[in-house]
């Protein structure tokens, strides 16, 4: 507190210090003038509103009195409506009457004016307690008078003791207004002087605003002139009328800040020109690019690198330490190297070592991406000096996930060609080695197991081919199709296979099922690839069923009303949930872990990218040692639908529904 006050005092007297002698001089007559007048004037006012109050306090009482005398015996013999004619006429009649009230002995008012008209008919009898003055005697003979003040102006009231006979009955209170003359008068005296005290005021402020027009203004406004083009805001002008010397002196000041401004413009305008070329090549670029100064502020940022770093939301970015702004995981490997190169004291070998870095940085949210960050340090001319640092930033995900698929890949491919190649291989060297002492059995053996292990080869490389052109971004034509008849071609081609198996083949077909919107080819390379999948992995004595029936389409295409779904359950020797979640992965197979069964690990991965051709998805429920079952939903042909790949974009999936039972069932 007292440091405030001090610093007011401060500004006080900074203030008072600008005016001129005249100034302050005549500031002072005029406060000792004014406090004078207005001096004079209040005692006047208040003079007279005691006065007023004097004759307010008589003109009451002498009101009450006379009153109390004509309805004293009224009261007395209990006419209370005679009582409210008369006090009705009474208060109509007088105008400086602002209200009536009429207690009993205990205080109990009982009737009152104003009142409704509403209360007068029913009851004049009002159930309210007076609140005497506590210095009031009802002994006493003279009214009691005071004055108090409420939001409609200050009332007298007046309370007289009503008896009769001798007897106490009750309290007559008045309430009268102030005289409206003595009233007006008294407010127009304040009027004035408040009009006076302002005036003197209005005419000493306009003579110091004169005083500070013509001399202390002109001082100032040159004063902020010269602060501003010091500080480099060579736009600065003063324009004031003044002759003479002053006058002289704006002038020449104008002058030269506009000498200096036009030296400004020029170099601005070149500066302006490499800037707007570096910053249009920045933005232009495919990798990211931010530029820190010594501080390791940013200065300048492309909208590649705000996309990779994630900054789209931050748009105050200048300015700012780009070590609070960088990803955790970039911060984490970037903060040391960054102050080493920012470090005072480097010399200019250390500096040119330390030129360049380069980070590869997986940064895991809010994209999962893997970044290369360069390093770039800016020296001055001498190069002994950093200037600021050059961040390039490359999102080479794509190239790393292209790399581990192509190691993956070739891995697979070629573990999985290296076996049939070397049973080939073994089985032709031992017929040309040691084909006399073999015998015809022996030959055939070899033979047969030659050409199974071609056909395994053939179907590898045909299956890598399939897959490669389902991934790529060739169309498929899609039309009506029933569904019987790949159903019913697929039962056909397995048919042998199950009788030497001793495996039943069951059809479940709804009977009128409408048609779907598929590609023909597609659809029985799925069902082949599910059928052969299940043969595989049922024993003998088993059963296999595939079921076609309509059904609603939710949720995997919400905006179609009825779907048909597909089914192939086997009773074989079911999958495991730890296999469950990469059984449609490249090259996985059961068998990898059980080696009893061959297979090119890609049938089901054939039929995840065909389906998903159909938009649709491919889900699986199993359960070791009672059976599997495979099932997706396709699409109701509707006439209008567009006969092409991309019909129904409806590439994202949602949860999978209930899944069917893993039983198969004979079709009645």
């Amino acid at each position: 507190m007292l440091n405030l006050l001090k610093q007011l005092q401060d500004i006080i007297r900074r203030w008072w210090s600008e005016f001129t002698l005249q100034t302050k001089l005549m500031a002072i007559g005029t406060l000792m003038v004014s406090l004078l007048m207005s001096g004079l004037t209040f005692w006047a006012v208040n003079s007279i509103q005691q006065d007023a109050r004097l004759n307010d306090t008589r003109f009451g009482s002498d009101l009450g009195l006379l009153l109390s005398a004509n309805v004293a015996p009224l009261v007395g013999e209990n006419n209370l409506t005679e009582l409210a004619r008369f006090s009705q006429r009474f208060y109509s009649s007088t105008s400086s009457v602002r209200y009536m009230l009429y207690a009993d002995a205990d205080g109990e008012i009982f009737f009152g004016i104003p009142y409704s008209q509403s209360e007068v008919q029913n009851s004049l009898t009002i159930r309210r307690r007076m609140q005497l003055p506590e210095n009031f005697n009802p002994a006493l003979e003279y009214p009691m008078v005071r004055q108090h003040l409420t939001p409609d102006g200050e009332v007298t009231d007046v309370f007289v003791p009503l008896n009769y006979n001798g007897k106490y009955l009750g309290v007559l209170a008045i309430g009268t207004n102030p005289n409206p003359t003595v009233v007006t008068s008294s407010h127009l005296t304040r009027d004035v002087t408040i009009a006076v005290f302002v005036s003197i005021w209005v005419m000493v402020i306009l003579g110091a605003v004169f005083n500070a027009l013509q001399i202390t203004k002109p001082i100032k406004e040159l004063l902020v002139g010269v602060k501003n083009i010091a500080a480099g805001n060579f736009k600065q002008r003063i324009d004031l009328p003044f002759g003479g010397e002053l006058g002289e002196l704006i002038l020449n000041f104008n002058e030269m800040a506009e000498r200096l401004e036009r030296y400004e413009e020029q170099n601005i305008e070149e500066l302006t020109a490499e800037k707007a070329k570096l910053e249009t090549l920045v933005s232009t670029i495919a990798d990211g690019a931010v530029l820190l100064d010594s501080d390791m502020d940013v200065i300048l940022v492309n909208p590649t690198a705000r996309r990779l770093f994630g900054w789209e939301n931050t748009p105050d970015l200048l300015g700012q330490p780009v070590l609070n702004l960088l990803p955790e995981p970039v911060k984490a490997a970037l903060s040391q190297p960054l102050q080493e190169i920012t470090q005072e004291g480097l010399s200019s070998d250390m500096l040119r070592d330390r030129a360049e870095s380069e980070f590869t940085i997986a940064v895991p949210e809010p994209v999962n991406r893997t970044l290369r960050v360069l390093l770039n340090t800016v020296l001055d001319q001498s190069r002994e000096n950093v200037k600021g640092i050059a961040i390039t930033v490359q999102d080479i995900t794509r190239e790393v996930e292209l790399n581990e698929a192509k190691s993956q890949f070739i891995s697979n491919v070629s573990h999985e060609l290296r076996t049939p190649l070397f049973n080939i291989k073994s089985f032709i060297e031992t017929l040309h080695e040691y084909g006399e002492d073999l015998s015809n059995d022996e030959k055939r053996e070899f033979l047969e197991t030659a050409n199974r292990e071609t056909d395994r080869l053939t179907r590898l490389v045909n299956d890598v081919l399939d897959l490669s052109r389902l991934e790529s971004n060739k169309r498929y034509h899609f039309e009506a199709i029933d569904l019987t008849q790949p159903i019913e071609q697929t039962l056909r081609t397995h048919q042998l296979n199950a009788r030497d198996k001793a495996i039943e083949l069951v059809q479940d077909v709804e009977l009128h099922l409408p048609t779907v919107l598929g590609n023909y080819d597609l659809l029985l390379q799925v069902l082949n690839n599910l059928l052969g999948n299940a043969l595989k992995f049922t024993q003998a004595g088993g059963r296999i069923a595939i079921r076609a029936y309509a059904m609603g389409c939710e949720p995997e295409h919400p905006h179609l009303a009825t779907c048909v779904r597909v089914e192939v359950s086997d009773t074989g020797i079911g999958i495991d949930a730890e296999d469950q979640a990469c059984i449609f992965d490249r090259f996985f197979r059961v068998e990898n872990r059980v080696h009893t069964l061959e297979g090119t690990g890609l049938g089901l991965s054939i039929v995840r990218n065909i389906i998903e051709k159909h938009h649709s998805r491919v889900h699986l429920v199993s359960e070791v040692g009672v059976g599997t079952t495979f099932w997706f939903d396709l699409p109701v042909f509707q006439k209008d639908t567009p006969l092409l790949d991309g019909a129904l974009n409806n590439g994202k999936t949602t949860d999978s529904p209930a899944p069917p039972s893993l039983e198969p069932q004979v079709a009645k």
